[in-house]
């Protein structure tokens, strides 16, 4: 069966915060994202929902500009998405973050790594001095960050020392000191505790709130439903886009999970195919 895709229905310039034409992605040759036309909107909640191995994490691989795509077009508020990227209007919390967690350095700290794209604009004297010594428009942005994760009284913990949850606020608050006005969160509340998912959603909640655009990678369903505006399924090509109650229903996750094993069976088939044509070769 061909690969069904979406087409959505567009939406005026003044209400995109990123729009993506005709993408196309691969690992080694090896297709991930194919034929992506999309519009995420500005000041609103985007959930992306998919299979494993869909090409999520891909996707805002792209975004932020740490993976090059085979071709195609992404802008944010109408520019280039490389300005934005360079001017800190768009902030990443990864699923898995390259950090040291038995390393001896204290949530404060952690947190302030969310400011070092800031400080470029500050005086070279300034930035080689000790964190105290910082600007305290960076000290502030911190605080606020930490404030709103629920995670003040334990800026000065070492973050070895913290829980599953704990970390995942803390780079929840790494994020938010970016003050960004995009925010993209692949899987922010896997592996965490009740309490602290619903803290995150809260918190994210009132980003949107406050104007700014969420885009969050998520295998929440209820957590999905409840709070977001916008919803994007995907599988290597778009699978729908629409509100919650369109998208997250029986039939569309039926529909997704469908998509998900009949790609599989391509994909396994042309591996087969290329195997023959190379040992015929």
């Amino acid at each position: 069966m061909m690969a069904s895709k979406h087409r959505a229905t567009m939406l005026s310039k003044d209400n995109v915060a990123i729009e993506i034409q005709s993408l196309y992605a691969a690992y080694q040759r090896q297709p991930v994202l194919e034929d992506i036309n999309l519009q995420f909107p500005a000041g609103k909640w985007t959930a992306i929902v998919g299979p494993n191995g869909a090409g999520k994490s891909t996707l805002f691989h792209v975004l932020t500009g740490s993976m090059k795509p085979l071709r195609g077009r992404v802008q944010a508020f109408g520019e280039p998405i490389a300005s934005h990227r360079k001017a800190g209007h768009i902030a990443y919390m990864a699923q898995r973050e390259a950090i040291e967690w038995d390393f001896p350095v204290s949530v404060w700290e952690t947190v302030m790594g969310g400011r070092y794209g800031h400080m470029r604009d500050d005086p070279l004297w300034r930035r080689l001095l000790p964190s105290r010594w910082y600007d305290p428009r960076h000290g502030g942005a911190v605080r606020e960050a930490l404030r709103a994760v629920d995670m003040l009284e334990l800026a000065e913990r070492p973050i070895g020392a913290l829980s599953g949850g704990q970390k995942k606020r803390v780079l929840l608050a790494r994020t938010l000191a970016q003050q960004a006005n995009i925010l993209l969160l692949d899987e922010p509340l896997a592996g965490v505790d009740p309490p602290s998912e619903r803290l995150i959603l809260d918190v994210l909640a009132r980003e949107r709130e406050a104007g700014r655009t969420v885009i969050m990678v998520t295998h929440d369903m209820p957590g999905a439903r409840r709070y977001v505006d916008h919803v994007v399924l995907i599988n290597r090509f778009i699978r729908g886009v629409g509100t919650p109650d369109e998208m997250l229903n029986d039939a569309k996750l039926a529909e997704l999970a469908v998509s998900s094993i009949e790609q599989s069976a391509n994909d396994l088939r042309a591996a087969q195919a290329s195997s023959f044509m190379a040992a015929k070769g």
